[in-house]
C-alpha cells in the first residue's frame, strides 16, 4: 500500500467514479427536463383542445336555447288566441243566458 502507483490508481479509480457519477446525474437531470417540457406541452394542447370544445359547445346551447325560446312564443301565441276565442266564446254563453244587461 506504500507504493505510489497503487495510490495513483486509487485517485484515477476515485476521480473516474465521480466523474461517471457526475455524468449520469446531468443526464438524468436533463431527461427529466425534456419530459416536464413534453408534459406541458401536452397540457397546453389539451388546453386549447377543451377552450375549443366548451366554444362550440357554448354557440350550439345559444343556438338550442334560441330555438326554445321561440318555440315557447309560438305556444304563448297560440295559447293566447285560444284564451281570446275562450273567453268570447264564455261571454257570448253568458249574454245568452243571463240576457244582454249582464254584459
Amino acid at each position: 500500500m506504500n507504493e505510489p502507483q497503487v495510490w495513483t490508481s486509487i485517485g484515477v479509480l476515485a476521480s473516474s467514479l465521480f466523474a461517471a457519477l457526475a455524468l449520469m446525474s446531468t443526464l438524468f437531470v436533463r431527461v427529466i427536463q425534456a419530459e416536464f417540457g413534453s408534459v406541458r406541452s401536452e397540457i397546453g394542447s389539451l388546453r386549447s383542445e377543451m377552450t375549443t370544445e366548451i366554444g362550440s359547445l357554448r354557440s350550439e346551447m345559444k343556438a338550442e336555447i334560441g330555438s326554445v325560446r321561440s318555440e315557447v312564443r309560438r305556444v304563448e301565441e297560440v295559447m293566447t288566441a285560444r284564451f281570446t276565442h275562450l273567453d268570447r266564446d264564455v261571454q257570448a254563453v253568458a249574454r245568452k243566458v243571463f240576457g244582454d244587461d249582464a254584459a
